[in-house]
């Protein structure tokens, strides 16, 4: 299940809020300018499915959304708990960064831990299947997908080149714990 959590970016041991309600999600997000939505699949997705069954699955959204943001590319992203390299994939997400256009995501199957710096505050945002987030650029954030990643995901991507991420050299993500989705 979908969960927000809001902490004072110098106090990881305190949430001031802490919800699964998906409207309260959106809402709290809103004011930062994120988006999440729900949506839901018009046929099943079974694991292993082509990218194009994927899209096929999803595509009044998908189209709904290059439609109003211009993306120029949109594409598949899987990792199982058994890719051999997914200790340094995960890695490559941890620290606190941005982008410069916006990062926006939905799970196809899985989860992962979307967590943004905004002005004092650290949001930390469990997506889930059927979850999409939208993460302006210039926004402060990391990912963690677990130790032992388990999604699939729809990327989308304003640039043919597709994420670049600006790393801060800040330590603030290595002070709020890492995701384990089993603890949650």
């Amino acid at each position: 299940m979908s969960r927000l959590r809001i902490f004072n970016d110098t106090d990881p041991a305190t949430p001031l809020l802490d919800s699964r309600d998906g409207g309260v999600i959106a809402a709290e997000l809103e004011k930062i300018g994120v988006t999440f939505e729900r949506w839901q699949a018009r046929h099943p997705v079974a694991p292993g499915a082509s990218q194009e069954e994927v899209f096929a699955a999803y595509r009044e959204d998908i189209d709904r959304l290059v439609a109003a943001h211009g993306f120029k590319s949109v594409d598949v992203a899987s990792i199982a708990p058994d890719n051999p390299n997914r200790a340094e994939i995960r890695t490559k997400f941890l620290d606190e960064h941005y982008h410069k256009e916006d990062e926006v995501r939905f799970f196809v199957a899985g989860s992962g831990l979307f967590t943004l710096h905004v002005d004092g505050r650290v949001y930390e945002v469990e997506c889930v299947k059927d979850d999409l987030i939208a993460v302006p650029d210039g926004t402060t954030h990391w990912f963690d997908m677990g130790a032992e990643p388990s999604f699939v995901a729809i990327r989308f991507f304003t640039e043919p080149d597709g994420w670049v991420g600006h790393f801060t050299g800040t330590d603030i993500a290595q002070k709020f714990p890492r995701y384990d989705p089993d603890a949650r």
